[in-house]
């Protein structure tokens, strides 16, 4: 047939123009071409020439800076005009299909115009980017031609009486609006940016982040095309396929974003509720309130895309109907039923002129969309407008979450910083809480806004909570459990807590079960229920396909509310718990609140009873964990003139306590800190030393009395911070006091560098810093760490020893320029000469020579000497204060009791052998080496660089190759570990659950068809009596598939939770069994946050993600692959299309998998130094406020969230460029079965249920394609915690079997303790360098021995080869006869004592600490703990044996942990019994007592004891002196004593 513009008809109306070319209709779409050919030959040149131009951008940023106005409304307008000219386009084909003649003019304009609406917002694009507005001035001559023509067109549609009936008067007239609005928007652009016709055009800035090169997240600043597909991301996506994605490459949130400015929204929202409600207003409906007031508008915007897109939603099913229906006529596709429209007109004459004059056919809307393959079309259209809509709500809510989690951790930080003491002091808040406040209940909240259905029930959570802590406690005491041989009692404790954890998994295993049995089930019986009973009881109604499949999508569409159900109403429930606990944390009471009530409580008639009542062990003391000081806000007291301003600090009349209700810790303190000088605090265990510290620095509740800080004092390290929450009074006394240097006794230590926990973010001068590391004699540890002082030290220093520790923290304070100095016990983890050399070159010439206020709490009261002012302390009061001549004179007695303790004859003696001793000790220093174990440590580093190193020079291909795989191995490990039955249960349920999906709607498609059928049968026979169709066969067999279909469903879902409780529990406790008997040096390699890691994040991965993940990617993935397959069986000409849609899908999800996987892994890793810096603030606040460093820790977490909130963003951003485009590609698979299968239907005569079926899996594949690649990429990350678990199952047990059986062992084996060392020689690990060689010695039976050495001789070695904790290549111990190397471990271990250097207390009991496996007796126990100087403390505890101990014993002093340690082991009543240092924390007074009890009470065991004073050893039978991992000297100490050039005698000498 021959193509004409206007028609190839012999005696065309078209071409007739007598009544005037305007009343021709193919002259005025000819009139209507004009414009777009204009634009196109206009606009195309531009284009090319600015592309070439623009090739190479100067950056990213240039090409989303929109300068322009109305710029979406642009956008959205040109879309609605595409649009409509995509239905200009189909109304004029399908109007055109009535005549023989092909009218080009009906729609080749329209086509015209498709292009110019295109090549207009290209070009408007280009033109923006580029800022050149003047361009513009095309696209404004084209708005008005296109509108004057389109108007003129639509007017002569009105002239010649075309009406709202036909569809193309309504589409005309749709356009001219649209030009019209185009064209105005056009006018607005000029308006403001005066580009023409003005003198000065407006200069316009870029926004402040486009201007940041470092933002690199452009969701906010793209194009509306560009943000609704994600485009930007398509660069980003396909670099991260070249190379990993770090921090750098997602760079910087940009401003709006960032959790500052949102923490001011959120903040703002609470100072409104506050100013309208109570002045507490921080209960769960204001903060509710605050958070709508705050993050309402996004999350309205997000509702109404999600409601539009739940709109579109049904126009599959509408379209489904339409198609299926039609296609069911026959034969009525192409042509429109009526060929005229004109029949409602009045005139013969008039309808007969205006065919005359236009010469084509109208067609009405109805008739339009009674056409298959438009309704197709707009299926398709529907479907790409309708994802796009809801992929933007997602990503809205989400945003809007990330915002809000970002906020709330903000705000939950500088409460910490303003909390009241005894909220954490008193247990009443743990780190653990506050840290699960941030990372779990933020994260909440964050999903609530997005209703995520990965939200867990709460008992699971505190069992898991449970067993981590117990996990924690067992790694942090790992050595002394195995020292103990106690691996069994944790092991079976830790067990017995999953047990709980388990028994609570698998009831919210039932529950997940049952809710995805009865979200696949639902719709199933929602199906059958309709069908059946729609065909019994009407029996002559319409039961055709079209309703049928109609239906059946309706119900498609219903299963993902249905889904969301459980999971909304979960998160829900979530929600308000998580906002009921942010609650109860933000309304804790803040400083100065619980003061005023303390005042308000206890009046000045109640401070009496407190001065005659004795301290007890109240001594709260957690020098890591307060707040702000707590200065009263009404401290007007006026300093005497006559008092001066000599004094640093003083406290007149204090009590002090750590909780409000609780009896006083300090009491009757009356003290004054002379200033510029070194006051010293002594005093014996638990008598409150710290206390009085934390008292000075605001840290405790102070009951009454004054503190008083010299505000004269000129401080240049003043850190002031003004909290945008609070500004009271009391802020502005505790600026009075300015930051004080504080080193706690618990040393702090953040995880960063050596040199940075040293600078401790002051500026850096190499020459102070070189002199503080030689005080702090750091040099030989620095030497030895992998890196020098740019070593990271791990979590809590755990990568170094406790000396180190130790000198670290008082090298931070020696480094700071400020004027006070506080130091808590700073020698009890150094030996003597690193304590004299500290003392010498740190505290006296460093800071006292420099006029610094020192006050020094210590047990070494050689140092007394030294003091300008001392204070004594004694059951928390002053004992004492004054100079050493002071308390000579006037406590005598006292002063005496020092002089035995210091071992010293006068004052003078002390000051002459510290001046000689001074040089030896600087040259000795620089020989020290550290602890064999760092020198491991540092061996093991080594590998681990070379390893890496050598990684680096792999071949990034090969790398980048291993990225892209699935970890298929560990898939296999997973599935493997749920055992012979449950996996093929598994495979085959879901098998055969899809298979009878799909025979249930293929049925349904062979009913539906036979109905008709059979209609159409009975219409031709024109039978009026004829039998009804016989639906009871059809529904029986379609009961019975829906029925069994309803089974399977619940033996699948069981089958999936079964297999992942199976899996969880069997891998945890394969790791726990592998960690437990792991060799000490595993424990000493691996960092102990990497370990707890696999039982915290993985356990939790495992437990409660992989089987949901599982479930709905095998769900999603059959769902897809049935879909696929029934529509090539409807419809075989699909698998053609098919073909490239697979490849496009292949690579999207390729370079979508490696991009996600890096960008979860980044929002992980930015996760973990977030909480890091959360448990270090609340671990260190103390040192923190002391410092006055609040505002610099709070920029850090600004920092911190920031990075892990963009890293959020760019996953959900790369989530929805997946989405986006699966959904795309889902929508060409609708189109092309749709298409397919309606040729197919008219010209292979296929049945209207077979098309039904085909489409309505058509549309089954848009819905699960993105879900199936989301799944497998969730998956891939998942099963990193697979892969991780099964690495650590890999380590190697220790050897606990011995070659002799429990009945060649003594019953009382060593029974009398006789040891004999046989050239031994022992190393850490078979490669490394042997720490003790050839060493042989003979120890008779009840001997007490001692050893002694520098740090690193081997003295801590030699005490663990007893305990076969070390690698012995050569030579043998024996013990009582008996070579320890053949016997059984867990024997060996359980029959010897040993105390470590490092206290160790579990959380539990007293009793439980003493006797974790309950073989003794009460009396038993109180023995140990009188030996051990603790009868008194304990009895005075309530409950006494049953007195809770806090997790690390954190309720008592450091001396007190020790003291229990060394009444574990009296406990054990063994015949040979170890001392490692064990009296480091522990005042000399009581150190004296406990020599003389060890000695008395142990008179007929075998003593060994490492020495820290060697003062300690001196009453021993023998003496061991090491050096290098040699014995050096070996003999009675007299007789080492009385020779000249001795070693022990030098370091006697050295000691007094």
């Amino acid at each position: 047939m021959s193509l004409a513009f206007c028609g190839s008809e012999n005696n065309s109306a078209a071409y007739n123009v007598d009544k005037g070319v305007l009343n021709n209709g193919c002259f005025v779409d000819a009139l209507n071409v004009v414009p777009h050919v204009f634009l196109l030959f206009i606009t195309f040149p531009i284009l090319f020439i600015g592309w070439g131009s623009q090739s190479s951008k100067v950056h990213i940023h240039h090409s989303t800076w929109l300068h322009f106005p109305g710029h979406n409304l642009r956008w959205i307008l040109t879309f609605i005009l595409l649009f409509v000219l995509v239905c200009e386009i189909a109304e004029g084909i399908v109007s055109d299909g009535v005549s023989e003649s092909r009218h080009l003019h009906l729609y080749m304009p329209a086509g015209m115009a498709f292009l110019a609406a295109i090549t207009s917002v290209v070009y408007y694009h280009n033109i923006e980017t580029s800022n050149f507005p003047k361009l513009l001035i095309a696209l404004l001559f084209y708005w008005t031609l296109a509108f004057i023509t389109k108007t003129i067109k639509f007017v002569k549609f009105c002239d010649n009486g075309v009406g709202f009936s036909q569809l193309r008067f309504c589409l005309t007239g749709l356009l001219v609006i649209l030009y019209g609005m185009l064209l105005v928007v056009e006018i607005n652009v000029i308006r403001v940016r005066r580009y023409v016709f003005f003198k000065t055009p407006k200069e316009v800035k870029p926004p402040e982040d486009l201007q940041d090169l470092g933002v690199r997240f452009l969701q906010p600043f793209v194009n509306l095309l560009s943000k609704g597909t994600y485009w930007w991301m398509n660069t980003f996506i396909k670099t991260a396929h070249k190379k990993p994605i770090d921090l750098k490459a997602i760079g910087k949130l940009p401003i709006a974003m960032r959790a500052l400015t949102n923490y001011i929204r959120l903040n703002e929202a609470f100072e409104a509720q506050k100013s309208k409600r109570s002045p507490y207003p921080q209960g769960s409906k204001s903060i509710w309130r605050a958070l709508c007031c705050a993050f309402g508008r996004p999350l309205v915007l997000s509702s109404t895309f999600r409601i539009l897109a739940d709109l579109l939603g049904f126009a599959g099913p509408l379209c489904i109907s339409g198609i299926v229906h039609h296609v069911g006529k026959g034969n009525n596709t192409i042509r429109p039923q009526t060929s005229l429209t004109f029949i409602l007109l009045e005139s013969t004459e008039s309808v007969r002129w205006r065919i005359k004059i236009l010469g084509v056919f109208f067609i009405s809307s109805q008739e339009f969309l009674a056409n298959a393959y438009v309704l197709a079309v707009l299926l398709f259209f529907a479907l790409l407008l309708q994802r796009t809509i809801l992929q933007a709500s997602y990503y809205v809510a989400i945003e809007t979450g990330i915002n809000l989690r970002g906020a709330i951790q903000t705000k939950i930080y500088n409460k910490i910083m303003l909390l009241s003491t005894s909220n954490m002091s008193m247990g009443e808040m743990t780190a653990g809480q506050i840290c699960n406040l941030v990372a779990i209940d933020t994260n909440q909240l964050m999903w609530f806004f997005f209703l995520c259905p990965n939200l867990w029930a709460m008992p699971v959570q505190e069992y898991s909570n449970e067993r981590l802590k117990k996990t924690n406690e067992m790694l942090r005491g790992i050595k002394l459990l195995k020292l103990y041989a106690w691996e069994h009692i944790f092991h079976s404790s830790v067990e017995e807590t999953r047990e709980k954890e388990m028994t609570s998994l698998k009831s919210f295993a039932l529950y997940t079960s049952i809710s995805i049995f009865m979200n696949a089930a639902i719709p199933i019986a929602a199906v059958l229920t309709t069908f059946v009973v729609h065909a019994h009881l009407t029996g002559n109604a319409d039961f055709s396909p079209s309703v049928a499949f109609a239906s059946l999508s309706l119900f498609h569409i219903l299963i993902t509310p249905l889904f969301l159900l459980s999971s909304v109403l979960r998160s829900t429930v979530k929600a308000l718990v998580s906002v009921q606990k942010l609650g109860e944390f933000l309304s804790s009471e803040e400083i100065g609140e619980e003061q005023d009530k303390c005042s308000a409580q206890r009046n000045a008639d109640n401070h009496s009873k407190y001065q005659v009542v004795p301290l007890k062990v109240v001594n709260r003391k957690r020098p890591a964990r307060e707040d702000w000081n707590n200065y009263s806000s009404h401290m007007r007291r006026s300093v005497n003139i006559t008092e001066g301003d000599d004094f640093c600090v003083k406290i007149t009349n204090g009590f002090f306590t750590w909780t409000p209700e609780g009896s006083p810790a300090l009491s009757n303190i009356d003290i004054r800190i002379p200033q510029g000088q070194l006051t010293m605090i002594v005093g014996q265990v638990g008598c409150g030393k710290s206390s009085l510290l934390l008292a000075a620095l605001g840290e405790m509740q102070k009951i009454s009395g004054n503190v008083f800080w010299n505000s004269s004092i000129p401080d240049s390290e003043t850190g002031e911070d003004v909290s945008p929450e609070k500004e009271t009074t009391v802020d502005t006394e505790v600026r009075k006091r300015g930051s004080v240097a504080y080193a706690s006794q618990k040393p702090w230590l953040l995880n960063a560098t050596v040199e940075e926990n040293i600078t401790f973010e002051s500026p850096f001068n190499k020459q102070r810093y070189k002199a503080v590391i030689d005080a702090c004699s750091l040099q030989p540890d620095i030497d030895i760490l992998p890196h020098g002082d740019q070593t990271q030290i791990g979590e809590r220093g755990i990568n170094l020893s406790g000396g180190q520790r130790q000198r670290i923290s008082v090298a931070r304070a020696l480094y700071q320029q400020t004027n006070v100095v506080f130091l808590d016990d700073p020698f009890s983890a150094l030996d003597i000469h690193l304590s004299d050399h500290l003392m010498q070159e740190g505290i006296l010439k460093m800071l006292r020579e420099d006029k610094r206020t020192i006050i020094l709490v210590t047990h070494k009261l050689q140092y007394l000497p030294h003091a300008d002012w001392i204070i004594a302390m004694k059951d928390g009061t002053i004992q004492r204060e004054g100079t050493l001549k002071d308390i000579q004179n006037s406590e005598s007695e006292l002063f005496e009791h020092w002089k035995t303790l210091m071992n010293r004859q006068d004052q003078e003696l002390e000051k002459e052998t510290i001046i000689e001793r001074k040089s030896v000790l600087e040259r000795k220093n620089h020989r020290r080496t550290r602890y064999s174990r760092d020198a491991r440590l540092k061996d093991d580093e080594e590998d681990e660089e070379e390893i890496t190193e050598s990684d680096d020079d792999d071949n990034l291909s090969s790398v980048l190759h291993q990225r892209a795989k699935m970890p298929w191995r560990a898939c296999g490990k997973y599935l493997s570990s749920a055992g012979i039955l449950l996996l093929p249960l598994l495979v085959l349920s879901q098998l055969l659950k899809h298979t009878v999906m799909v025979a249930i709607d293929y049925w349904l498609a062979k009913w539906t068809s036979d109905v008709i059928s059979a209609k159409s049968e009975l219409e031709q026979k024109n039978c009026s009596v004829c039998q009804e169709f016989n639906h009871s066969r059809y529904s029986k067999v379609f009961s019975i598939l829906c029925c069994l279909g309803i089974i399977l469903c619940l033996v699948t879902s069981i089958a999936v939770e079964w297999t992942g409780l199976k899996v969880a529990k069997k891998l945890h406790y394969c790791l726990l069994n592998k960690i437990i008997l792991a060799p000490m040096r595993f424990f000493e390699t691996t960092p102990l946050g990497s370990i707890l890691n696999r039982f915290s994040a993985d356990c939790n991965t495992i437990d409660q993600h992989i089987p949901a993940t599982l479930e709905c990617l095998s769900r999603s993935t059959l769902l897809c692959v049935s879909a696929l397959a029934v529509i090539s069986y409807v419809t075989p000409m699909f698998l053609i299309a098919l073909l490239p849609l697979a490849i496009i899908c292949y690579f999207i999800q390729k370079y979508f998998r490696v991009a996600s996987r890096d960008l979860q892994q980044l929002d992980d890793s930015t996760q973990l130094p977030l909480l890091c810096h959360f448990s270090e603030t609340v671990e260190g606040l103390t040192t923190i406020r002391a410092f006055r460093y609040e505002a610099r820790f709070r920029q850090k977490l600004l920092e911190y969230t920031d990075s892990n909130n963009i890293a959020s963003l760019f996953l959900t951003a790369a989530n929805r460029w997946l989405e986006v485009r699966m959904e795309y590609i889902g929508a060409c698979v609708v189109l092309i079965a749709a298409v397919t299968s309606i040729t197919n239907s008219l010209y292979n005569h296929l049945s209207s249920g077979l098309v039904g079926l085909g489409l309505t899996y058509a549309l089954m594949v848009s819905n699960y394609l993105n879900w199936m690649v989301r799944n497998l990429a969730d998956m891939e990350i998942q099963l990193g915690a697979v892969k991780r678990i099964n690495g650590l199952l890999k380590t190697e047990a220790e050897n606990y079997e011995g070659l002799l059986s429990p009945s060649q062992i003594p019953q009382n084996w060593p029974d009398r303790g006789e040891i004999q060392i046989q050239n031994l020689s022992v190393r850490y690990d078979s490669n490394l360098k042997p720490v003790l060689k050839h060493v042989s010695a003979h120890i008779s039976p009840g001997q007490k021995i001692g050893i002694c050495g520098r740090t690193g001789s081997g003295k801590s070695s030699f005490s663990l080869a007893f305990f076969r904790m070390v690698d012995t290549f050569e030579g043998r111990i024996i013990i009582d006869g008996i070579d320890i190397a053949k016997l059984p471990l867990q024997t060996l271990r359980s029959r010897l004592s040993i105390i470590l250097q490092d206290p160790i207390l579990f959380s539990g009991t007293i009793r439980f600490n003493l006797d974790p496996e309950k073989k003794c007796t009460d009396s038993m126990l109180w023995e140990a703990l009188e030996i051990a100087q603790l009868k008194h403390v304990v009895k005075a505890l309530p409950g006494g044996l049953d007195a809770i101990v806090t997790e690390g014993g954190e309720n008592f002093s450091q001396g007190q942990r020790q003291l229990f340690c060394l009444a574990r082991a009296f406990v054990r009543k063994t015949s040979i019994f170890i001392m490692d240092e064990a009296t480091a924390s522990i005042d000399m007074a009581t150190e004296n007592i406990l020599q003389k009890v060890v000695m008395t009470a142990f008179a007929d065991r075998t003593v060994v004891t490492i020495a820290h004073r060697v003062h300690t050893i001196l009453n021993s039978d023998l003496v061991i002196v090491m050096k290098r991992g040699v014995i050096l000297e070996y003999d009675k100490p007299e007789v080492l004593l009385e020779q000249e050039d001795s070693v022990f005698a030098s370091f006697v000498q050295a000691d007094k």
